[in-house]
């Protein structure tokens, strides 16, 4: 059965009044400008199914328990979002507001409901329990790349107070998982050699605990060397080469175009397309139109077969945000960001650019 996330709905949490998400088990890609939420929203679907995972790791196997749950859930968003304490989460209104999320999975006994107040300090009220645990653990990529600050990020941060989202640590301690093997590797090698063209190498983990690209017939080239988009595009393959990205998984990419050009932007929409068919469910966070033009391209060409996507929109609203959704770009509604892409092809063209 299905573990994709279905249903988001949360009220009254950061910038969001209401919004009442419905997933597609393949691509979602949410936009608006900055400070709308986009990213507020995937790292609540990243923290409940990672706390999910976390707590079945320790459980197994046994089903989950309401208080194991509720710390976990708690640690999660607090771990991941940073705030100084749980309630900060809520919307910020005159009085006392309870913010309330529901998330309904394809398989129905993975569903999960919980809420906080604004005045909660690290507990969150678990109202419905999960029967079953997450099977396997999301990633989540934010906007930076990673594998130049892989060596030893994960032991310092276990260890020291470190003022970076736990996504971070996360992703790291994905990023040093062991290479997938057996059945898996004929899959891994399907996925990667597209990635590792646009690259011009393989990334390879050393025993010295550092990331490198390998390029045929020159050596080897430290990654803080390497651009950064190529190394946005190398932590996709080393957790496709892990087994991280590969079936019945999750992805979740803050902004994945952040100091990419159009080229490599390109190839992170064709690499999502690729990850989608392989049996991930992902979440894309931007506010790029190149990046979600090239997607829509690559929707309605795609060799793979129809891929399900579901786009959102956030859009200004009296009480922080709201939120358009559709399966295809135009029905998201006009968000300002993506205009100003078009209203400054306009100004060029009259500003005498095409001569």
């Amino acid at each position: 059965m299905k573990t994709t996330l279905k249903r988001l709905h949360i009220t009254n949490m950061t910038v969001l009044s209401e919004a009442d998400l419905q997933l597609s088990p393949q691509l979602n890609v949410i936009a608006g400008e900055n400070g709308a939420g986009k990213s507020h929203v995937l790292k609540l679907a990243y923290s409940i199914i990672a706390a999910g995972a976390e707590t079945g790791a320790k459980l197994a196997p046994e089903p989950p328990t309401k208080s194991a749950l509720s710390r976990a859930v708690a640690e999660k968003l607090i771990g991941v979002f940073g705030p100084d304490t749980l309630g900060r989460l809520a919307t910020r209104r005159r009085g006392r507001e309870r913010c309330e999320v529901e998330a309904a999975f394809h398989d129905s006994r993975l569903d999960i409901s919980f809420d906080f107040a604004s005045n909660s300090k690290s507990e969150v009220n678990i109202s419905k329990v999960p029967k079953a645990s997450v099977p396997k653990s999301p990633v989540f990529l934010p906007t930076r790349e990673l594998l130049s600050i892989y060596p030893g990020f994960v032991s310092v941060y276990d260890s020291h107070y470190l003022e970076f989202e736990e996504t971070w640590r996360d992703a790291c301690r994905l990023l040093g998982a062991p290479l997938a093997r057996g059945p898996r590797e004929a899959r891994v090698r399907k996925l990667l050699p597209p990635l590792e063209e646009s690259m011009g190498g393989s990334i390879v983990l050393e025993k010295s605990g550092r990331f490198y690209l390998k390029i045929p017939g020159q050596g080897s080239m430290e990654m803080p060397l390497v651009a950064e988009g190529l190394r946005k595009l190398g932590m996709i393959a080393r957790l496709i080469a892990t087994g991280a990205l590969l079936e019945q998984g999750y992805l979740f990419w803050d902004e994945p175009e952040t100091n990419l050009n159009p080229r490599l932007i390109k190839e992170v929409a064709r690499t999502i397309l690729n990850v989608c068919n392989s049996g991930i469910q992902v979440f894309v966070a931007t506010h790029s139109l190149f990046l979600m033009r090239e997607i829509d391209i690559l929707l309605h060409s795609s060799d793979e077969g129809p891929t399900k996507a579901r786009f959102f929109g956030l859009h200004p609203a009296d009480l922080g945000y709201r939120v358009e959704q559709g399966d295809d770009v135009d029905s998201i509604g006009r968000l300002d960001a993506l205009e100003e892409e078009l209203s400054q092809s306009d100004r060029y063209l009259k500003a005498g650019g095409a001569a």
